[in-house]
């Protein structure tokens, strides 16, 4: 059984995959960060003055 997962094609299969894997985290990763970023400014608006802009029909 070990015998034919360490053949070489079975290796370069892996290693592919492992390569579309890391590419596609790469791609998905500023994505992630910046709606992070986005999320944390967002949250950061708490200001019990100001106009809840969710409530559209009520005016504190």
């Amino acid at each position: 059984m070990s015998a034919m997962n360490d053949s070489p094609e079975k290796r370069n299969e892996w290693r592919a995959i492992f390569y579309v894997q890391a590419r596609v985290a790469i791609l998905f990763v500023p994505v992630v960060v910046s709606l992070l970023i986005i999320g944390a400014l967002a949250g950061n608006d708490r200001d019990p003055a100001a106009i809840d802009r969710t409530v559209t029909s009520s005016v504190k």
